[in-house]
């Protein structure tokens, strides 16, 4: 049987959870995660567990923060004027945004904070700073 090598395309479903065993992302009811193995798409914990694998394994992997979105960067955080948001929009805690740098990049952040005339804003990928528990079935290679 063929076993994925890098340079292979992929498809594999998969099941993400948090160590304490809260789902944060399922590809269960959608077509399967489909991407070129070792090509640094997904996550480098999950490129490497999908190396060696075969049409139908099933496996369950843990990836440590190193190897999945990395620690929580206190730099990623910065305080906004409310005055500096759209008039007719109420910042709210958990609410989700995209903001732009100097250079025209795009980025999402979340509201962390609403402190009277001030926003705190979290740049930092949702899963930055966690360990993630994957479970995998790797339904073709080709």
């Amino acid at each position: 049987m063929q076993q994925v090598q890098k340079g292979d395309q992929v498809k594999v479903h998969y099941h993400g959870k948090l160590t304490d065993g809260t789902t944060f992302d399922s590809s269960q009811g959608r077509e399967p995660l489909q991407f070129t193995a070792g090509s640094g798409q997904v996550i480098k914990g999950f490129d490497d567990a999908v190396i060696g694998m075969t049409a139908g394994d099933k496996k369950t992997v843990n990836i440590p923060v190193n190897e999945a979105y990395g620690e929580r960067d206190d730099n990623m955080t910065m305080e906004y004027p409310v005055s500096d948001f759209p008039a007719d929009m109420k910042p709210e805690v958990g609410m989700e945004l995209q903001m732009g740098d100097n250079t025209g990049n795009v980025f999402p952040v979340v509201i962390t904070e609403v402190n009277g005339d001030m926003v705190m804003l979290d740049a930092n990928h949702p899963l930055a700073g966690k360990d993630l528990i994957f479970d995998l079935e790797l339904v073709a290679i080709g």
